[in-house]
């Protein structure tokens, strides 16, 4: 299983977008990381300034969203998507998606379903429920 560092995956988003405002090519997983970096803008200057970017601390306490976490997410969501793991996970986010007429916005929804999810795992030291988590998706999309 591939499992970066934290430094890892800060330098893949920095150099993506690197690439990207250079207009250089992208790899397949780079070309839909530059797709979520366009749809937050407000990272921009962040991905820009990698050594800044490497060093920096995203604590809750302090108030700042962790862009890296939050660009993952959506990475992680566009591949359950993709293959549809956990299964039914594909239909919930699509439904949710035309219910808010935006796959941006139900990815934001979907990520508090996901965070939700990997809480309760590790509160009870149980496995992740996949079907808690498409369940919320799913409640989301009724709402």
């Amino acid at each position: 299983m591939f499992q970066p560092s934290q430094h890892d995956v800060r330098s893949f988003f920095c150099g993506t977008w690197r690439k990207q405002r250079d207009g250089l090519p992208l790899s397949p997983i780079e070309a839909q990381a530059a797709a979520w970096i366009d749809e937050h803008p407000e990272y921009h200057a962040t991905l820009a300034d990698e050594p800044a970017a490497l060093a920096a601390s995203y604590q809750v306490e302090d108030g700042r969203e962790n862009p890296f976490l939050h660009l993952s997410m959506h990475l992680s969501i566009q591949e359950q998507t993709g293959i549809d793991q956990p299964t039914g996970i594909r239909q919930a986010v699509q439904l949710l998606a035309a219910k808010r007429q935006s796959l941006h916005q139900a990815h934001h929804e979907v990520m508090e379903c996901l965070g939700e999810m990997i809480w309760a795992s590790q509160r009870s030291a149980a496995p992740p429920d996949g079907q808690a988590y498409i369940d919320c998706v799913r409640r989301r999309s009724t709402s």
